[in-house]
């Protein structure tokens, strides 16, 4: 089963500093059939505008991250992190027993961004905070951004506290990459930009694509694109 989600069928909310689109439920966008896709709960759309963001407040027992695709966000929390994600950058914030935070968009311009919530294998673990640069090159196919399956233990990928993992690839017009999904699992992919197609649907950017029930993908740009994919149980 492949389902494509399309943009203008998503979730919306509006204010004078953001602009925001919810694939599964979340806030006052309620919908029973769209509660989150195995242990895949939020992925939001936002887009930011300059010297704004969300002040301090609090999370706890979810693995929360941010693909930052246009701009840069700026995070603090209690803990005493601090650090700004660029575009293209990747950040990871484990809540886990509890964690205040903000974040801010201090550019000059809008900020757009991805932000994922996974629910952890285990409640009440250590909160902490990541981020991190990742090549996302056609050449080197799907790049492990952040993961918490056994298999990628090894990888440079950021760490999260559940059986799924968030990979990345940029494709030229007309380039093809495969991803197999292991039995029993699925996949929440999504074009950050440019079109393309999944074993033949075709997905414009920010479409969502729900797999299920597929072992082979094979995803091909139809135009150049920057695809993200969560693999999940």
């Amino acid at each position: 089963m492949i389902q494509v989600i399309p943009f203008a069928a998503l979730g919306r909310y509006e204010a004078d500093w953001l602009s925001a689109r919810h694939h599964f439920s979340f806030g006052d966008f309620h919908d029973p059939a769209r509660m989150g896709f195995g242990p895949l709960r939020v992925w939001n759309d936002d887009t930011i505008q300059p010297d704004t963001g969300f002040p301090p407040h609090g999370h706890r027992d979810m693995e929360i991250i941010t693909y930052v695709r246009t701009g840069a966000v700026t995070h603090g929390d209690h803990l005493g992190n601090q650090g700004r994600t660029l575009a293209g950058d990747v950040q990871v914030m484990s809540a886990g027993k509890g964690i205040v935070h903000s974040e801010y968009n201090r550019e000059a311009e809008p900020t757009t961004l991805f932000q994922i919530w996974i629910q952890p294998n285990a409640q009440g673990l250590a909160p902490r905070w990541e981020t991190k640069a990742f090549p996302k090159q056609a050449e080197d196919g799907l790049v492990v951004l952040a993961s918490g399956r056994d298999q990628d233990r090894d990888s440079p990928a950021l760490r999260i506290n559940a059986d799924a993992a968030l990979l990345g690839a940029t494709l030229d017009a007309g380039q093809s990459l495969e991803h197999t999904l292991a039995p029993g699992r699925r996949a929440y992919l999504v074009p950050a930009r440019g079109t393309i197609s999944v074993n033949g649907q075709p997905a414009a950017a920010r479409d969502g694509v729900a797999v299920e029930a597929v072992e082979r993908l094979v995803i091909t740009a139809t135009e150049d694109a920057e695809i993200l994919l969560a693999d999940l149980p």
